[in-house]
């Protein structure tokens, strides 16, 4: 039992957070973008999926694997401030594409969700992200989601 509240206050858990990739991190923060409304749509899951293909030199079974894995480490998480720390340690201009992967999620299913848009200004001040880089990612994703849709 010691142990077990010297594990609760020293920060450490069992779950084994520190063995989370950076990778699995942004797969978590993109279902956690797409969850932040309330609402889990397949346009939402489709998109995250299309993210991880073109983010990772995966085939569709990984990426499938990484957005199942983003979706367990989601359900489990008590705030985005677990997955950033792990993301925080890659390049600013990848930390940008993970703020403009996070917006083209939001913007999947057609609605502008005020919950959405605060979850992804709390992430991007979390990973250092200023709020020009932030806008700058913001209309890269409109661009891409509006490109996206033509399609």
């Amino acid at each position: 039992m010691f142990n077990s509240l010297k594990r609760l206050f020293s920060g450490s858990d069992d779950t084994g957070e520190d063995a989370v990739e950076p990778h699995e991190a942004a797969a978590a923060l993109l279902v956690e973008a797409a969850l932040a409304d309330g609402i889990y749509a397949d346009m939402e899951s489709d998109m995250i999926a299309m993210i991880l293909l073109e983010s990772f030199d995966f085939d569709a079974g990984q990426a499938d694997e990484l957005l199942r894995r983003g979706e367990f480490l989601a359900e489990g998480a008590i705030g985005a401030h677990q997955f950033t720390k792990r993301v925080k340690s890659l390049p600013i201009t990848e930390r940008v594409a993970v703020i403009e992967g996070l917006y083209r999620v939001a913007l999947a299913d057609g609605d502008r969700c005020p919950y959405e848009d605060a979850y992804i200004r709390h992430v991007s001040s979390l990973l250092h992200v200023d709020d020009v880089a932030r806008a700058g990612a913001r209309r890269e994703a409109e661009a891409r989601v509006a490109m996206d849709k033509k399609n």
